[in-house]
């Protein structure tokens, strides 16, 4: 599962190295599912590579 979250942050980085996006938009880039997509951004937000923000009614997430 470690393998597999790491894989899915990899998709999230790549997704993100075009610009900031909010969550619904990120999930739709990766193609990822809810549960995906939050562990990748978990893992991402620990090494400290991700800021968010909050816009309205999305969290927008963009690399640190």
């Amino acid at each position: 599962m470690i393998q597999k979250i790491g894989e899915n942050a990899g998709q999230v980085w790549g997704a993100l190295e075009n610009g900031a996006q909010g969550i619904k938009a990120l999930k739709k880039a990766t193609k990822l599912k809810n549960e995906e997509l939050y562990l990748a951004l978990g893992w991402l937000a620990r090494e400290g590579k991700l800021t968010f923000t909050v816009e309205e009614a999305d969290t927008i997430v963009a690399l640190a």
